[in-house]
């Protein structure tokens, strides 16, 4: 079957994976000069279960309202008009109960912990090289009271198999060497093993080439999806501005694009933009992480990734601006001198920004949508290089009418 899969992040390049492993005739088609070159080209590195707890909560709903007047906030929202910005604000409201957060939680955990497995077992049955460290992940905080509370926030993923060791600053700096010299500014923090480490982008490229040379995946770069050629229930081809490409199905993973295709074949795919920061440092072999981890107190995340440092910060919405100023990198850089002093030097950073395809109850979206051979595999948010793998196996499973491996109960498009 010839299967066109829009978008190369991460999300789109895995599934173009699994769907020619499983012998279709695979076409990827991106609009970028080559795969993650988008939102999968820089994130926190982190592939983390024990981060799935639902970005829609009642706390959640305090901070975006604090937002609207607090400039200083991890949470920043540029309140205006858009229509789209308004109908995604106000699905998000409605998801910031406590039922419909633990049960968007449990959604994303189950297929978090269904991806970090598919990831690990794609790794060991390619060799692929991505800069991962298996080691996992603190999640650490600077008050008793902040610890308490991250502890019990932690508890609930941890009582749906998340494994976590509540520790104190001592057990800290022996799991990290690295926070040894500053551990007096921690009260502690929440180990998680089971998450790890690694680089997208370099996940993301390494899986493409091995597409093209195991399984004859062809990638068309430089190639923008302008509609689909629909007759009857069935898309006969994707149309671009070079030319159409037919096709026996198509899977949509264009990231914080998806809505704007879906809104033009009158599909409702409730995906808005927010935006992230991330600085790519140099690091001392002999400073700095040794794992990843999550400054609570700060909402900053790092990771160690070969010889470089990476920090990201900030959930921004700003629309489809992807533009930034050295000024939105000040705390970040100040949080990685006050935790790592002499790791790095900050003249040497690659800035990015970049925009997480955001679901309001922050759970993404598979399976058939309107017509019978369009599937979505979109809407991965803050945690999409977490689920990427287990998402295009579902997506894999679901063209070709097995029965997934992973309980797809509150995962799959409804219309």
């Amino acid at each position: 079957m010839r299967v066109v899969v829009l978008g190369g992040g991460v999300v789109g390049t895995a599934a173009a994976w699994y769907l020619a492993k499983d012998g279709h005739e695979v076409t990827l088609i991106e609009r970028h000069a080559d795969v993650a070159c988008g939102t999968s080209q820089s994130n926190a590195g982190l592939v983390s279960p024990g981060d799935s707890t639902a970005w829609a909560s009642p706390a959640a709903l305090v901070t975006f309202i604090k937002s609207l007047y607090k400039p200083d906030m991890g949470i920043k929202v540029r309140f205006n008009l858009d229509p789209n910005f308004l109908a995604w604000t106000w699905r998000f409201l409605l998801q910031c109960t406590q039922a419909r957060a633990n049960a968007n939680t449990e959604v994303k955990l189950r297929l978090a912990f269904y991806a970090r497995e598919c990831i690990n077992a794609l790794q060991d049955e390619t060799g692929l090289a991505y800069d991962d460290k298996r080691k996992g992940i603190l999640y650490f905080y600077r008050s008793q009271q902040s610890l308490e509370a991250g502890a019990k926030h932690m508890g609930y993923i941890a009582e749906r198999g998340l494994k976590i060791e509540i520790v104190d600053r001592e057990r800290l700096a022996a799991l990290e060497p690295g926070l040894a010299a500053v551990k007096h500014q921690i009260a502690g923090g929440v180990y998680s093993p089971m998450d790890q480490t690694g680089d997208s982008c370099l996940f993301t490229r390494g899986l493409a080439e091995l597409a093209r040379e195991r399984h004859g995946v062809q990638f068309r770069f430089n190639t923008t999806v302008t509609g689909l050629d629909v007759e009857g229930d069935r898309v006969k081809a994707v149309l671009t501005d070079q030319g159409p490409v037919a096709c026996d199905a198509v899977v949509v993973s264009l990231g914080p694009e998806s809505s704007l295709l879906a809104r033009r074949i009158g599909i409702d795919v409730p995906v808005y933009p927010v935006k992230g920061y991330t600085a790519t440092i140099p690091v001392n072999d002999d400073k700095g992480p040794t794992m990843g981890g999550v400054d609570e107190d700060r909402l900053i995340a790092y990771s160690r990734l070969g010889n470089r440092l990476r920090i990201a910060s900030t959930a921004e919405f700003a629309g489809y601006d992807r533009s930034y100023k050295p000024a939105d990198f000040t705390t970040m850089f100040k949080t990685a001198h006050d935790l790592f002093p002499g790791a790095i030097d900050e003249s040497k950073a690659v800035l990015w920004a970049g925009l997480r395809p955001m679901m309001p109850g922050s759970v993404p979206v598979h399976g058939r949508a309107r017509y019978a051979n369009l599937y979505l595999d979109t809407g991965h948010g803050h945690v999409g290089w977490t689920m990427a793998c287990g998402s295009g196996k579902l997506t894999a499973d679901l063209v070709a009418g097995r029965r997934p491996e992973i309980d797809t109960t509150g995962l799959l498009y409804r219309n």
